[in-house]
């Protein structure tokens, strides 16, 4: 197989991508082992959530910029950025993206500087705008500076104080506690090849009766080993000498508030996904749902048998595994979520890590800045996600979809809380992440530098929060979860349902909420529900990189956690309403398809988004109903969050106004017809997520019977004639019939995503989406037909990507390089042709690597076109040295296009007056084998001639 793995020049670089086929519009699974093999990222604490990374280098002729390169050819080609420092290992994926268009999901280089994708099926031009973001972020060195308008200088004026709530679920309970940790032998879970660990840290009562709830907490991505002298790595297992980084120990603070309540805690180690899930295209979520479900499953065991246990647990009261709570952070977040889903819906059995029966009951999950890459949370296990305002990890809070993303698929009585942390970054919730506190190196997250220091979350500045503070608000707003999910103690329920009360444990943290689901009535859901329609305002497209239809233009200063970005762009189906107004009085009027019944509700709440740092947006909202009698219900002010360039904070504020005005004006609240929202400020923006009708109160909820899709990808044979037709393969598992959307994009229309909502039913094997693949005797790449799904009503979602892949299946053409011009005065051309023994359906390339010639003089860097020189080795003239010297292993690289046969390679030589002997050119054509062999050509030598 014609294969290099040396770098190669941009010019040619951008060659060999320029007539590849399209690029994926999904994340797809990383490819396996290559020879520059990838690996996790090691070293310091800088990238994703540090200083924004720099590249080395300079735009090269072809267009790529800094710190971009191609490496290899053919189906081993690789596009590769390279910082200029290490990037720490973080939670948030490194995303490619050319525009708005994502590339794909690169892996990193052994370096801890490097991320390489795999190339072979890329079109990339020298127009094309390369970017690099993690979280949502840009973290190239190209990402331009953001514009810090004088808004964006000072955080939004201070809010009244909060309401203090009756309860205060951070103060510590009578129990006295104990702390334990357990060791047992590692599990192998399906696409790991290393075995993980079984490691939990215990807190619990000492003096509780049995029978007591079950708390697991589940750490996020990491570092993986550290050594004494301040090293860090994401190797798995750990190197002789180095030491597991023990992310499990950072959240006893909660624990022991927890086990002082009566709880028993466990916290459990995952370094061991963590230092291999950069090859699972999920993220390790199912992964990390196999390791949180073996824990529950001993722990039952344990109940059980108590005998059986080990020290720590037995030192503890015994566990009740009907009541259980998951705590995940960041893609432990992620990975508890996951959890839920697979203890009331069985994964399909070559996922599952778990073989064995669901001996537990989770009642609730936290979820603490987590990822959510799949976007499709259990609908119908209650949730509380923790959104830090200062977060420079998952830094586009991507998390909110746990809550917008429950909307309308289910029963929808399980709250799904949102609180928004103002000040918190995402690492300080583990104090094994905290500087000061941590055993290993440890940073904080948020991007800052000292040139310009962000005025809203840098340390010391604006509202940030210091560890010890965010630490306590967040084992505070854990504790609550706990206390309304498993105790089902409703008095702690307006800490967490948008009804605007404060913990006083919180301390000076200011935490703001709202919520879906619960004792709610969805008036209009736009996109998530039934269709609405709007007067005086617009439905706007939540992700859409037309700014006509977006809801906020890409590059918003204070981007929107409720408008993050997912596999396809733009993606039907999530839209808002927006309002714009220049005057006051000019009302927007929102319709539901039909009329609804909002009887037996006693407020109406909307949650509405306003500009960062904005304050006293005013808004009159009024009902009418099916007869047109119309009610003024109340004036609502609402204020932005404080926010710059760098934060999320286009996030909803929940608003409330009692209906009983609607009812004295005579209004018919079992048909309402319409919600009007008129602006009295004197101009502003605002957008609408939702409306409901509100009642107080937490109802019980009841495990659905759906269906559960798992989508997976068929691998077949391209052929070598005619054309079959495939579907996608598809496991509905669980019960009855729902909905989800498929996205679609085939090979040569990755800019035009498709999507189509389907039914689907448990027990099915396809879904309605075929591929035709078409078979040929010429040398191509594998092609990919990518599928994504998200469930829309009456459904849950596993795995969410999968599709078709076509293999190739004719032999690479041999490849050989012929002289044309290899005796030459100097002023004319070397020139050899490379040739193929047929023609190919893609580019490929070989390599003519320069070698010192063996006797006499050789062609230098004084004897070729200056411009030549430049564009293929970014060198100059002088000082003069020998070409075959110019840099390590250089290279010319000979494209030859997708359907040729031929291509040439020419050194164009320059003339002078000095007279001296003829100087000779050395170079060797460097092929790679099926088995990644290295294969040799013969020695190839130009001549050339002094002219005087």
């Amino acid at each position: 197989m014609i294969r290099v793995t040396r770098v190669v020049t941009a010019t040619a670089a951008v060659l060999a991508l320029a007539s590849a086929a399209p690029g994926p519009a999904f994340a797809q699974p990383t490819p396996g082992p290559r020879p520059d093999a990838a690996g996790p990222a090691t070293g310091p604490a800088t990238g994703p959530g540090g200083p924004a990374t720099e590249t080395t280098g300079r735009p090269t002729a072809g267009g790529l910029p800094p710190g971009w390169r191609i490496t290899g050819t053919g189906s081993g080609r690789r596009l590769v950025w390279t910082a200029d420092r290490p990037v720490a290992m973080g939670d948030a994926r490194i995303e490619f993206r050319s525009g708005d268009r994502l590339l794909g999901l690169p892996t990193a280089e052994p370096d801890g500087r490097s991320f390489s994708l795999d190339a072979a099926a890329l079109r990339i031009g020298p127009d094309d705008d390369l970017r690099v973001l993690s979280g949502g972020r840009r973290i190239d060195a190209s990402a331009p500076r953001a514009p810090r308008p004088e808004a964006f200088r000072q955080a939004a004026p201070s809010e009244a104080p909060m309401t203090a709530a009756a309860v205060d679920p951070g103060t510590p309970g009578g129990h006295r506690t104990v702390t334990g940790e357990y060791t047992l032998p590692s599990v192998t879970l399906p696409g790991l090849p290393a075995p993980v660990e079984m490691r939990g840290t215990v807190v619990g009562p000492a003096d509780a009766p049995a029978g007591r709830p079950l708390v697991l907490f589940l750490h996020g991505r990491h570092g993986t080993c550290y050594t004494k002298s301040g090293e860090t790595s994401g190797d798995w297992p750990c190197k002789s000498g180095w030491q597991p980084i023990p992310s499990q120990n950072g959240y006893l603070q909660a624990q022991k508030l927890l086990a002082s309540q009566g709880y028993v805690t466990v916290s459990i180690a995952a370094n061991g996904i963590n230092g291999q899930d950069d090859q699972a295209d999920d993220g390790g979520a199912q992964a990390r749902s196999s390791l949180v479900r073996r824990h529950l499953a001993q722990w039952a065991d344990w109940a059980a048998k108590p005998e059986s246990a080990p020290a720590a647990v037995k030192a503890t009261a015994r566990a009740d595994l009907s009541k259980v709570m998951l705590v995940g952070h960041s893609r432990g977040g992620e990975g508890v979520n996951r959890a839920a889903l697979d203890s009331l819906y069985r994964p399909p059995a070559d996922q599952d890590g778990h073989k064995g029966p669901v001996t537990w009951k989770i009642r609730g999950n936290v979820l603490i800045g987590p990822t959510i890459f799949g976007q499709n949370p259990v609908p119908d296990v209650p949730s509380t996600t923790l959104l830090p305002g200062c977060d420079g990890d998952v830094s586009d809070l991507q998390g909110q979809i746990v809550a917008d993303g429950t909307r309308g698929v289910s029963a929808g009585s399980a709250l799904h809380s949102s609180v928004y942390m103002v000040g918190a970054n995402h690492n300080y919730f583990n104090t094994e992440w905290t500087p000061g506190q941590a055993k290993a190196p440890a940073q904080d997250d948020f991007w800052n530098d000292g040139e310009n220091p962000d005025p809203v979350c840098t340390p010391g500045k604006g509202i940030r929060l210091t560890a010890a503070q965010q630490q306590t608000a967040g084992a505070t707003y854990i504790a609550a979860s706990a206390r309304l999910f498993v105790a089902g103690d409703d008095a702690v329920r307006p800490l967490l349902d948008g009804s605007g009360h404060k913990a006083p444990s919180a301390g000076p943290a200011r935490v703001l909420t709202h919520a879906v689901g619960g004792h709610r009535i969805p008036l209009v859901l736009p996109g998530a529900g039934p269709a609405v329609s709007v007067t005086g305002g617009r439905i706007c497209a939540q992700v859409d990189p037309d700014p006509k239809r977006a809801c906020l233009p890409s590059g918003t200063v204070g981007r929107s956690p409720h408008f993050a970005g997912w596999e396809a762009n733009p993606e039907p189906g999530r839209d808002a309403v927006a309002l714009r107004w220049t005057a006051p009085g000019a009302a927007v009027t929102v319709r539901p398809a039909k009329p609804v019944s909002l009887a037996g509700s006693r407020d109406l709440t909307l949650r509405l988004i306003v500009p960062p740092n904005s304050a006293g947006t005013q808004l009159d909202l009024a009902l009418t109903d099916t007869s047109g009698r119309r009610a003024v219900l109340g004036r609502t002010t609402v204020d932005g969050l404080p926010g710059t360039d760098r934060t999320a904070s286009h996030w909803a504020r929940e608003v409330r106004l009692p209906l009983a005005a609607a009812t004295r004006a005579g209004l018919d609240l079992k048909a309402v017809q319409s919600l009007e929202l008129t602006p009295r400020s004197r101009s502003g923006q605002a957008w609408l997520m939702d409306a409901w009708g509100w009642r107080p109160g937490t109802p019980a909820v009841k495990d659905a019977a759906l269906p559960r899709v798992d989508i997976g990808r068929l691998v077949v044979p391209e052929g070598n004639s005619g054309s079959r037709t495939y579907k996608v393969p598809v496991k509905v598992s669980g019960e009855g019939t729902g909905q989800v959307r498929i996205f679609v994009r085939t090979p040569g229309r990755e800019e035009q995503i498709t999507s189509k909502v389907v039914d689907v039913r448990a027990g099915a094997q396809t879904v309605d989406v075929p591929f035709t693949v078409q078979g040929n005797t010429r040398y191509g790449y594998d092609t990919a037909y990518d599928v994504a799904v998200k469930a829309v009503r009456g459904a849950v979602v596993g795995s969410h990507l999968g599709g078709l892949t076509a293999r190739n299946d004719d032999p690479v053409p041999a490849m050989k390089a012929v002289p044309l011009a290899t005796s030459v005065t100097e002023g004319s051309p070397l020139v050899w042709r490379v040739t193929l023994s047929a023609p190919a359906d893609v580019e490929l390339s070989g390599d003519l690597a320069l070698v010192p010639v063996d006797r006499g003089p050789e062609l230098s860097t004084a004897d070729v076109d200056p411009k030549w020189l430049d564009d293929n080795f970014a060198a100059k003239p002088d000082p003069s040295v020998p070409l075959s010297r110019v840099r390590e292993e250089p290279v010319l690289v000979a494209g030859i296009p997708a359907g040729k046969l031929t291509a040439d390679v020419a050194v164009p030589t320059s003339r002078d007056r000095v007279r001296e002997p003829a100087e000779k050119l050395q170079a060797r054509l460097i092929t790679y084998n099926e088995k990644w062999e290295q294969v040799r050509g013969p020695l190839l030598t130009g001549t050339v001639k002094d002219a005087s």
